[in-house]
Order: C-alpha cells, then structure tokens, then sequence
C-alpha cells in the first residue's frame, strides 16, 4: 500500500478517540427538551443539565422543542450533527410514535444512540378521595355499572396505552377522554367532571399525598417509594400489566461511543447525588444508573410491545 495511505489510515484510526477526549473543550452542549417547560420531562433535563455542567466542565444548556407530539424536537435531534453537542431528553414516546405516527421522516427508535435513562416513571391510575372506588377491583365494577370517564395527558400517551391494555384484561371499558397535557385532566378529576385519571406519578404525587386524590395502583413491578401506601398493579389483583416510562437522554445516531460512556457515568453519577435523588423523589421519580444498551434494549422492547396495542385498539394521535 502506498506510503500516504497508510499515512492516511493511521490518522483516522486515531481521530476519533483524540476526539472524543477532547469532548466537550469545543463549546457548550444543548439538550434538546421535545416538550414544553413545566412537566416531570422538562424539570428532569433541567435539573440533569445543572449537574452536567459542573461534572462536564462545559455550560449544557436546555432547549425546549415543543410540539407534533414530541416529534419537532425528535426530529431536530436527529437531524443534528452527532459530535456530543446536541442531546436529546428522551422519553417512552420515542418507543410509541414509531407506530403512532408512521410516515415520519425518521425512525425514532434506530434514528438515536441510547445514553442514559435517568429515571424512571410509573403509572398511576388516581380518582378523587371521596371516590367510593378504593381498589382498582372497585373501579372495574363501576365501569360495569354504567358509564366512567377516564383522562389522560393525550391519545398515544403511554398512560392511554396501558389502560387500554388494562381494560382488555378486565375485559371491561371506560371512556377515554384524551388531553393536551395532564394537568388539564387533573384539574378536571379535582372539579368532578371525570371519574379517573390516568398519568404519571409525577403529576400527581402531591395530591395524593395531600389527599385530595387517592391512587389505585402504580404500574411499576415495586411500589414506588414517592407513594409507598399506592399498591401494585399485580397487588391490586392484575398480573403481566406492568408498564413504567422513563426520562433520560439519548444522542443522535453515530455519537461516538466514548462521548455516549462517558456522559453514562457523568448522568448516574448526577442522579446518585443525595440533593438530586430527593429532589427526584420529591417528583415522585426514581433514579435509574444503567448502562446504554440496557436503554437500548427498553426502547426496541416497548416499541413492539407498543405497536401491537396501537394496531389493536386503532389508536390515533391528537
């Protein structure tokens, strides 16, 4: 081979790891937010981009993308330059809206390298506290009774998948009633004008503890610390029904592996320290330090868990 080539090869052997250590000296990181400000997705890139910042030694700066069911920011992502400059919060829609919405552009699943699932976020179905329902057992029968309203933050929401996939094992039926968001089904649970509520815990933590709103059961396999009284789905007498979503980062396909370890370590390391894990707690989250191929193997998991139950109920997005 001709000595330049070899020259040649040589130097690109070693770019990329004299990259990736170089990384993250060049400029500020963004985390692209596919949501509004506000929600437990919002607040987790928040608080991760904090703590990154001082255990990167670089500003991370958050960016909100909001709309098309996440998929503008989606979108942006994975459109942007995979040098460890652009992350994206990741969440369980990346699994859902590969099915939901079948003519994007890319693939939300394949389109990311997984970095870190930060927490993780059960399901909770709550009622009011004057509710006669105080099981979930309860809340069958009334579903059998006559008609019950059941919100959610939106059609395609993970929270509206489990509970179709919850009323086919019953083999009973609410009506869903879908929302832009579910601080609106909330306020309207606490009003009267719905019977039930099903969301993540983290939009709804402080209520039950107050007790204005009473959970039923949480769709985590444990119950979850934030609300230890809440039962299991399978405590609360339903089996094979356990769902939890999760907030956490991903980076666009073709990050070098090195910038995706390290920022690994970096996010467990954050999610360990006693101030971010109560603030967490607080939220009603638990932290997750897990490796990226364990996120990796979630996402490609519920994507086809998913989809079946997107096919089978003729689900559509907002």
């Amino acid at each position: 081979m001709h000595r330049r080539s070899l020259l040649a090869l040589a130097a690109a052997s070693f770019a990329t790891p004299a990259f990736a250590q170089a990384w993250p000296a060049e400029r500020s990181i963004r985390i692209i937010v596919p949501v509004a400000a506000g929600g437990s997705q919002d607040i987790v890139a928040r608080l991760l981009a904090r703590h990154l910042t001082e255990a990167l030694g670089q500003n991370v700066v958050v960016e909100n993308q909001p709309g098309a069911g996440s998929n503008i920011g989606y979108e942006a992502a994975s459109r942007a330059r995979h040098d460890g400059y652009t992350l994206l919060a990741g969440s369980d829609s990346l699994s859902i809206n590969r099915t939901l919405f079948p003519h994007l552009g890319f693939d939300p699943v394949e389109g990311f390298a997984p970095v870190a699932r930060a927490v993780r976020v059960p399901q909770i179905l709550v009622v009011r506290a004057d509710s006669s329902a105080t099981s979930l057992q309860d809340f069958v029968g009334a579903t059998r009774r006559g008609p019950v309203a059941v919100g959610t933050p939106g059609n395609g929401s993970l929270a509206h998948l489990l509970g179709e996939q919850i009323q086919a094992a019953a083999e009973m039926r609410w009506t869903h009633v879908p929302y832009r968001g579910g601080a609106l089904a909330v306020n309207d649970l606490l009003g009267g004008s719905l019977q039930g509520v099903m969301i993540n815990i983290g939009a709804v933590t402080d209520h039950v503890r107050a007790g204005r709103l009473r959970g039923l059961f949480v769709s985590s396999a444990t119950r979850a610390p934030g609300l230890p009284e809440v039962p299991t789905l399978a405590e609360a007498g339903m089996t094979g029904g356990e769902a939890v979503g999760w907030h956490g980062i991903v980076a666009p396909r073709g990050t070098d592996p090195a910038i995706i370890a390290r920022l690994n370590t970096a996010i467990g390391q954050v999610v360990a320290r006693p101030e971010v894990a109560e603030r967490l707690a607080a939220l009603g989250l638990e932290p997750v330090n897990e490796s990226p191929d364990a996120l990796g193997t979630l996402i490609r998991a519920d994507a086809s868990r998913w989809a079946e139950t997107i096919r089978r109920a003729r689900i559509q997005p907002d």
